[in-house]
């Protein structure tokens, strides 16, 4: 999300707007506060790297460098937030997944390149830079405040004292004393520093913000990860449907299509003895309703986890709130979803599995006395909430719903976030694009 107080829109280089003066406060909370930044993690990078080179030796250097790596992470983030503030949206960053820490485990984080672009940033980079623009920025804004204001305090000099004027001969080519050609000097260096200084500091802050973004962005092997997580996820989903599919079809096999074949075995033979035989024919017949019974419960029983014809008919809410209905624990459904909105479809099943297993969970396990499922839709997503009053201690586990739920998610590049501490209460949050 873009920042609304960022600089994005056509800049104001006229002193005297107001916009200007906005323009230049906030390029100096970027570059000011950014000198201080530096200077830390340069400090605390360059003492870790040292010790940690120094005693690698032993070993004893392995952890320190991977906490200087870390550390060299942090301060990077840092940064990061300190130009979004800035400039709005960044480019995504992308981190390889920490191994534990064993020695090859450590060895395997210090290969991870973004975190030594981090560390090249927080030393070699920033450092320099960020020093050179303070001082500039400083020096611009001084030499601006300084000389337009010096009429007043130059007069406050001690005695003796012999104005820059006096020495270059204004006053003498003014026809003014030299104090007066002292305050004429300051006035007009002052405006011209002020007038130079919007340009100045936007310059200093665009520059810092392109090595940011060169190092401590990396849009390419974000978008890298995010393609194989998606792809691995989505063949997790493929490959778990055609296993359902292959179970349903072993079911059908062996429950309801024999109970329906031994229902048709039964109602001809009553039909053959109905007129010989009543009393058997009677017999077979509420064997063959039995039959009929049992073959309707097992497809009931199938039928779970398929999409009801209520969704397709009706719509997400509709279906929605016959699953509040049907749960053993009262529900309340809010949100700006109406009755008869249409989304896409894969939308749809992904949203309706997240609320049917959640609130199979909560009426299973929570231990609740109510819930409550939130839907909003907004232009781009779909945000769904369920939360219950129970007992807490939610997890996703392998082999669990949850986990089950995130697979799910994942292949319509949607999220799922739980937040259950033991005792409760417990919040289960959903989002799925639009557009996925």
């Amino acid at each position: 999300m873009s920042n609304p107080h960022a600089i994005t829109a056509t800049k104001s280089w006229l002193i005297v707007r107001p916009q200007t003066w906005r323009q230049i406060g906030s390029d100096l909370a970027y570059i000011l506060p950014g000198f201080f930044i530096s200077l830390a993690s340069f400090t605390a990078l360059v003492t870790l790297f040292s010790l940690g080179l120094s005693t690698i030796v032993i070993w004893v250097g392995l952890p320190i460098l991977v906490a200087c790596l870390a550390t060299a992470r942090w301060f990077a983030s840092v940064n990061r937030s300190a130009l979004r503030r800035w400039a709005g949206d960044i480019p995504p960053v992308h981190y390889r997944e920490p191994h534990k820490y064993t020695i090859s485990g450590m060895f395997k984080n210090l290969a991870d390149p973004q975190l030594w672009k981090d560390f090249t940033h927080g030393v070699f980079v920033s450092f320099a830079y960020r020093t050179a623009s303070f001082c500039i920025a400083i020096t611009f804004l001084g030499a601006s405040l300084g000389g337009l204001t010096q009429w007043i305090w130059l007069r406050f000099l001690p005695p003796g004292n012999t104005p820059l004027a006096e020495y270059i001969g204004l006053d003498e080519l003014l026809g003014v004393s030299p104090a007066a050609a002292e305050s004429w000097l300051g006035l007009a260096y002052g405006a011209l520093f002020l007038v130079l200084l919007p340009f100045i500091t936007h310059l200093l802050a665009v520059a810092d913000a392109a090595m940011t973004r060169a190092l401590l962005t990396n849009e390419t092997a974000a978008l890298r990860a995010r393609s194989e997580e998606l792809t691995a996820s989505r063949a997790q989903v493929v490959s778990e449907e055609a296993s359902t599919l292959r179970k349903i079809e072993r079911d059908l096999h062996d429950g309801p299509q024999q109970r329906l074949i031994r229902l048709q075995m039964d109602v001809e033979a009553a039909q053959r003895r109905i007129a010989t035989d009543p009393d058997g024919a009677r017999q077979l017949m509420d064997g063959a309703l039995e039959q009929s019974r049992e073959a309707l419960a097992e497809l009931r029983q199938l039928s779970r986890g398929i999409a009801p014809p209520l969704l397709a008919d009706r719509g997400l809410r509709a279906a929605m709130e016959s699953l509040a209905t049907k749960s053993t624990v009262p529900v309340a459904v809010d949100g700006n979803l109406e009755h008869g909105a249409r989304l896409a479809e894969s939308a749809e099943n992904a949203a309706y599995f997240v609320v049917s297993e959640a609130l199979v969970n909560v009426s299973k396990h929570s231990g609740a006395s109510h819930a409550a499922l939130s839907v909003h839709l907004s232009p781009t997503e779909l945000f769904l909430e369920i939360t219950d009053d129970g007992i807490g201690g939610a997890h996703v586990g392998k082999g669990h719903g949850l986990s089950g739920l995130m697979d799910r998610l994942a292949g319509v590049d949607g999220s799922l976030e739980i937040v259950s501490p033991a005792g409760g209460p417990t919040t289960l949050r959903a989002s799925i694009p639009l557009s996925s």
